[in-house]
């Protein structure tokens, strides 16, 4: 059985971003204490259809605030420091229609998809 699969997940949030899309995912260990793993899932063409290339990150309970409080820190840099004029707002409309959707389940169909024996998935044990 694969070990991924033995980890029971509590809650997922994906975020549609153009040709990538972002999983946050709340997971149990069988010690019922959480993590979070954030995937980023882009779809590439290839010559019989679609594959998925993944990347993720493990982020357990220890870590949370110091990955929180970086990247408000970070983004902020961006937003005030090297873009001050730019309106990021402008980026929200996308977020009001739907591409960023909340599940106290898994997101069964893309992930399914995204899972298959056709993609590239990598595999992070």
């Amino acid at each position: 059985m694969d070990k991924d699969n033995e980890k029971q997940e509590i809650f997922s949030e994906r975020v549609r971003a153009g040709k990538r899309t972002y999983f946050f995912d709340v997971k149990a260990t069988r010690s019922n204490d959480y993590y979070l793993t954030i995937t980023e899932s882009k779809r590439k063409y290839k010559d019989d259809g679609y594959t998925y290339e993944k990347h993720k990150i493990f982020l357990y309970k220890e870590d949370f605030d110091k990955f929180v409080c970086a990247l408000n820190n970070t983004v902020n840099h961006v937003k005030d420091e090297l873009m001050p004029d730019l309106d990021f707002s402008q980026f929200d409309q996308d977020n009001n229609n739907h591409n960023n959707e909340k599940h106290s389940k898994p997101v069964e169909k893309e992930k399914e998809a995204t899972e298959s024996g056709i993609d590239s998935e990598l595999k992070w044990d």
